[in-house]
């Protein structure tokens, strides 16, 4: 079994373990997964699934961080 799976991260090739969930994929990137909106293959997850989704190889997964002002 591979040690690691090939995606892309934001347009960057990126390297994740094996069954990663998305939720622990970004809080790898030291992110809070209530301020990320997630694209997977071009495809919004909703916030809820962000622990059921794993990672795959070849997935391209596109993270936006909201950044609250005023």
């Amino acid at each position: 079994m591979s040690e690691s799976i090939r995606i892309q991260l934001n347009g960057k090739p990126h390297e994740a373990a094996p069954a990663t969930s998305v939720r622990e994929l970004i809080v790898s990137l030291d992110l809070q997964p209530e301020m990320i909106v997630v694209e997977r293959n071009r495809t919004i997850l909703r916030r809820d699934d962000y622990a059921d989704a794993i990672v795959e190889e070849g997935d391209v997964l596109e993270l936006v961080h909201f950044v609250g002002g005023g």
